[in-house]
């Protein structure tokens, strides 16, 4: 417990510039911080109009600027659900520092929007734990959120928290301030650009969402899939996979709407999970990959087994996203993000149509579709859109205007993901467009959410000079490609014929790959359980350190690994080394050792060496 908080001192924090109005906030500094982070709470009307009483309490969190001042700077997180605050966690030093090296100069806000974190949270439990669910079935739990949120739930549009934004931007005094949006937060930044286009400085967009977008059947991210899936496997690093990433899940998608497989996986309480995939959940799970660099490393071999009649690595694949992807209410709140884009929607139906008389809509509408609407997929992928999802929310429901523009002539610096499924460089390349002094920089080979997930630093660093006046002057720029986190894995192979040195060696170096992938998945989520391996064994994570140990873990059916392995620090893909003892009924055993891509040992008693 820091000094400053047993002392209680509440401090009065003013943004200003001469001759700009001034305004206070009561800030003090906030529990369990020793970086200078500052704390405090600005009131909102829920319903600006006044016909709806209440207000809602915005925690906002303050971390003022080291040396020359050079602004003021909202952080805005994504979603919608994720509470600015808590993501951005200014009072953790290595986030400050981080934030602080990308804004150099900058009063950096972040404050929780109406609905999430500590600004009056939504907490839905149904919709918030639900994992094997059918579109329907999420509509109808996005029906009974709203039911809890109340008849206030009309008053979480986009509009609402760029008003928040304008709110806490006018309680601190601030003049014209900066926007650093991610995801959601880019739409959020660009809402709130065209609602007060006096008050912005300059905006900085990470992985962008259109004002006009989500688009209620994700017509733009369908589109943009196969191209995005064929750039991720440039220079032949699927080849050991497969010959057409892209080609191999739009014919297993499309394969998979018309028949869906049913197969079993071994949950992590040893016991077997029935599964079910069709074409919608594969086309989720693959979106997912832009976020985890261990199901992208996985993905590619896995799909192309199931098109050759072995589900069962992209089941278990499934399953593991499932798992990883449970987040609490506070972390992000579905609940809060069924209620903005429900409001947000540009849906085919008026917001007060009933929802019993929506289905008929969506389905005219999607069935009027013109030819390569949603790419190479079927009409049924429109399916994943929020058309769907927000169905059965009660009226009104969509259509909620942003404000009126016009959007101002400021500088603005967007960086994307190439990687980027769920929100793909052509939504950068558009929005871009609308400003004169826009300028666009894309990182090959990074998924969504770029500047923090580009281990090159490359984004991160064109952030910093973009905002320190150094970086060059363009309309659009690349990064060098950057290696994926994982090194994509081979083809899955079959249960050795029989107990041979090469069968086995080549499947306890291919199970090593699964293992690291595995890993990957879980150790960059929230999540926190020994996975089982896809034909046995599990896969327990080290409390003290960066390494796991496999106990009879299996990826190829009668090979079995057990030993410690570690990760190495460096150079993407990244490495690992260790020891393990091969067993199983279709193995020679032995012990192996491995290091970055080599792998020997003893098999029988005789020498073994290979690539891994």
């Amino acid at each position: 417990m820091g000094r400053r908080l047993l002392l209680g001192l509440a401090v009065v924090f003013v943004l200003a510039t001469p001759g700009q109005a001034r305004a206070a906030i009561a800030l003090s500094p906030c529990p369990q911080t020793t970086d200078g982070v500052q704390c405090g709470t600005v009131d909102v009307p829920l319903d600006r109009s006044g016909a709806v009483p209440g207000t809602i309490p915005l925690h906002v969190e303050v971390l003022p600027a080291s040396g020359l001042s050079r602004g003021t700077m909202f952080l805005i997180a994504g979603g919608p659900g994720q509470g600015s605050a808590g993501a951005y966690g200014l009072g953790s030093a290595s986030a400050a520092q981080e934030m602080q090296t990308m804004f150099p100069g900058y009063t950096l806000v972040a404050f929780d929007n109406r609905g999430t974190g500590k600004s009056g949270l939504i907490d839905c439990p149904g919709l918030q734990t639900s994992t094997l669910t059918t579109i329907e079935q999420d509509a109808a739990l996005a029906r009974d959120c709203a039911t809890i949120i109340g008849p206030g739930r009309r008053f979480y549009a986009t509009r609402d928290h760029a008003e928040d934004l304008e709110s806490v931007r006018v309680a601190l005094g601030a003049g014209r301030i900066g926007l650093f949006g991610v995801s959601y937060g880019t739409k959020l930044a660009l809402a709130y650009a065209l609602a007060h286009p006096d008050a912005v400085e300059r905006i900085v967009l990470d992985s962008v969402v259109a004002p006009a977008y989500p688009d209620p059947f994700e017509r733009n991210v369908l589109r943009e899939m196969p191209g995005t899936l064929t750039a991720f496997c440039a220079g032949g690093i699927c080849r050991g996979a497969t010959q057409n990433f892209a080609g191999d899940v739009v014919k297993l998608a499309n394969r998979l709407e018309a028949h869906p497989v049913n197969g079993k996986v071994i949950a992590p309480n040893g016991k077997l999970r029935v599964l079910h995939m069709n074409g919608e959940e594969l086309i989720s799970l693959i979106i997912d990959a832009d976020l985890s660099p261990g199901l992208a490393a996985e993905a590619p071999a896995a799909v192309h087994a199931a098109l050759l009649g072995n589900a069962r690595p992209l089941l278990r694949l499934y399953d593991l996203d499932l798992r990883t992807s449970v987040l609490s209410a506070e972390d992000l709140s579905f609940g809060l993000y069924a209620a903005t884009n429900c409001a947000d929607g540009s849906f085919p139906f008026a917001p007060d149509t009933p929802p019993a008389a929506r289905p008929a809509i969506l389905d005219a509408t999607v069935g009027a579709f013109p030819p390569g609407s949603v790419g190479p997929f079927g009409n049924w992928a429109a399916r994943i859109g929020t058309a769907y999802f927000c169905e059965q929310w009660p009226a009104p429901t969509g259509n909620t205007p942003l404000g009126p523009g016009p959007l101002p002539n400021v500088p603005v610096l967007a960086v994307n993901g190439g990687f980027d499924l769920r929100t793909p460089i052509a939504n950068a390349i558009a929005v871009i467009s609308a400003f004169p002094k826009g300028q666009l920089i894309t990182v090959p080979g990074v998924g969504h959410s770029v500047s923090s997930a580009d281990f090159s630093g490359c984004a991160a660093d064109a952030i910093r000079r973009w905002i320190l006046g150094t970086l060059p002057s363009f309309r659009a720029a690349s990064c060098p490609r950057v290696p994926p986190v994982g090194k994509i894995l081979g083809a899955f192979p079959g249960r050795p014929a029989s107990a041979s040195v090469k069968a086995t060696l080549t499947a306890a170096a291919r199970t090593l790959r699964e293992a690291e992938s595995t890993w990957l998945q879980i150790v960059l989520s929230s999540a926190a359980f020994a996975p089982r391996g896809l034909y046995g064994g599990k896969l327990v994570l080290s409390q003290k350190a960066l390494s796991f140990t496999l106990s009879r873990y299996s990826a190829v059916s009668g090979v079995q690994l057990s030993g410690k392995v570690t990760f190495v620090p460096g150079q993407l893909p990244l490495s690992y080394k260790g020891s393990v003892r091969v067993s199983g009924a279709a193995a020679v055993s032995g012990t192996l050792s491995f290091s970055k891509n080599s792998v020997s040992g003893r098999l029988g008693g005789r020498p073994v060496k290979g690539s891994y």
